[in-house]
């Protein structure tokens, strides 16, 4: 019994280096020819379809509850504006309530109470850019004195990645098929192709400053475009 198990263990620890011999051969043999590595982009256009602003009602009295109370009247008029421009609850967020104690500083002198300022700024989403400059115009009437935006954006991104990633993919193939010619070789097949990242750019929001009554020329948004991009990793087998 004890010459039986010996002599399977040594069939065993023979057959192991075979093993892993065959083993290094399989990795080695993954690419038989040259390997070719690329990096590729593929950039598309689109003009956004959508603007975010931020519009706020900043107010300012000698009494905390006066100053909430101030506040909560005028931001009812921006919301009711908001409403009535067409504006649906789900594109209207709130982003920021506080109320802050206002002092006086003089020169050798303890800070002095002034007031308080109170703020309440919501997020509005547009979906029609091209009547953002008028509910902008609507809501500075009727009192918001805080504006900032625009950010511009894709609603629905994806479609247009998806057509960057094609133009990446199409990229990284003709730059293959042009090392190949230059090296004499020719493609066999693709061994590999991964997503190395993508790019949706949303410009920073600019300040825009109005002061709490209508203008007498209308707010303008002009979208522009804005480019998006996807990068491919991309690996050839040359032969």
């Amino acid at each position: 019994m004890m010459k039986t198990l010996a002599a399977a263990l040594l069939v065993g620890a023979a057959a192991l280096p075979s093993a892993a011999m065959a083993q290094q051969s399989t990795i080695n043999q993954t690419i038989a020819g040259t390997r070719l590595d690329i990096n590729a982009t593929g950039e598309v256009t689109r003009v956004p379809d959508i603007a975010i602003i931020s519009a706020g009602v900043v107010t300012r009295a000698g009494t905390a509850g006066s100053a909430i109370q101030q506040n909560a009247a005028r931001m009812a008029r921006v919301r009711s504006a908001l409403k009535a421009a067409g504006i649906e609850d789900r594109d209207i967020q709130t982003s920021n309530i506080s109320l802050n104690p206002e002092y006086r500083y003089d020169n050798n002198q303890p800070p002095r109470l002034t007031g308080y300022s109170a703020s309440n700024t919501v997020n509005v989403r547009f979906r029609e850019i091209a009547n953002a400059g008028k509910v902008i115009d609507a809501l500075v009437a009727e009192g918001a004195n805080q504006i900032n935006g625009p950010t511009l954006t894709l609603d629905k991104p994806e479609a247009a990645l998806d057509e960057a990633r094609a133009r990446a993919i199409a990229a990284g193939r003709a730059r293959a098929e042009l090392y190949a010619r230059s090296l004499g070789l020719r493609i066999v097949r693709i061994v590999a192709v991964s997503e190395s990242g993508s790019s949706y750019p949303v410009p920073p929001p600019m300040p825009v400053m109005m002061e709490a009554r209508a203008q007498a020329a209308s707010s303008k948004i002009d979208p522009g475009e804005q480019k998006l991009q996807v990068n491919m990793a991309m690996t050839f087998e040359l032969q």
